[in-house]
């Protein structure tokens, strides 16, 4: 079985839910405490033993290619100053030449179609696929215990947790053989089930590994759950036709954060998990408590 060393990361988006910020920035670069979001991902991709690194993107994303080249000027006024703790802070958002590639979708057809941009460059071996705006937290990153489950089952492997009822119609869903222990084989998904209708309450989170053929089912082009190419379309056939699709259940703690409140969130929790943060975030929370204003 083929190592996964490659990782596609959506990002063609236009972030229209945190507008007016995403006028001038693309969304991937919002910080989230003092990294931007996509730093998150691609540290969790490395720790993953990923090795190439392929950007769906759009127009606008000028920025995002710009933070992962080389900054001298700036490298140069911190080494003259001594800032070193900067310095190697800095030397995290470089990438290799020719380990980053991009390629551009030119109308947003769906992550399905995302995905599919990227087939050239993928070629015939396992992927994986990281949603920037899904941020874990876990002690053991998600994608490398997905790695590591990976190779003693093969085939496609998606990220799942539980969430309400209520909210299963927000998500891709699995309909699993046995809902027992931290790997589930899968056989059937939905995406955004209609209330009632959901065949479980595992929901499919931004991370997946896919074999090639997941690409040439893609090459259908089907609309699916809001007109768009569905990626867990191109799964669920994988299914029907007989292969191994597993959900495995990550350790840790997942974030929304394309949704505000998601965002906001995550900014607290990584914040008091920050040692030079911690104690100055903890006071402020339990003034805000003690002072009632959060029952405004």
């Amino acid at each position: 079985m083929k190592r996964v060393t490659k990782a596609v990361f959506p990002v063609a988006g236009l972030g229209t839910r945190f507008l007016p910020a995403t006028k001038s920035i693309p969304k991937e670069i919002m910080t989230l405490v003092d990294r931007p979001l996509i730093q998150y991902a691609i540290d969790e991709a490395r720790a993953a033993g990923i090795t190439e690194f392929i950007f769906v993107t759009s127009r606008g994303k000028s920025a995002l290619e710009d933070y992962f080249d080389m900054a001298p000027e700036l490298e140069a006024s911190l080494q003259s100053k001594g800032k070193t703790e900067l310095l190697d802070a800095l030397g995290s958002t470089y990438m290799d030449s020719g380990a980053i590639a991009y390629v551009r979708q030119h109308k947003p057809l769906g992550l399905g179609h995302a995905v599919w941009c990227a087939r050239r460059l993928i070629g015939d071996e396992p992927f994986a696929v990281i949603l920037p705006d899904d941020v874990i937290a876990a002690e053991r990153p998600c994608l490398k215990q997905m790695v590591e489950a990976h190779s003693e089952t093969g085939g496609c492997m998606v990220a799942t947790m539980e969430v309400p009822k209520d909210q299963t119609s927000s998500y891709g869903i699995l309909d699993v053989a046995q809902n027992g222990g931290s790997i589930a084989h899968v056989k059937g998904m939905v995406e955004k089930p209609a209330p009632g209708t959901e065949p479980s309450n595992l929901a499919v989170i931004g991370r997946y590994i896919l074999t090639p053929s997941v690409l040439d089912n893609l090459n259908s082009m089907k609309n699916g759950a809001g007109g768009e190419i569905q990626l867990t379309d191109a799964i669920a056939d994988e299914i029907a036709s007989g292969r191994d699709v597993f959900g495995l259940k990550f350790e840790g703690r997942r974030f929304d954060c394309g949704s505000k409140s998601g965002f906001l969130r995550a900014t607290v929790a990584f914040g008091l998990d920050r040692a030079d943060l911690k104690e100055d975030l903890k006071h402020y929370l339990s003034d805000l408590v003690a002072s009632g204003e959060l029952d405004a």
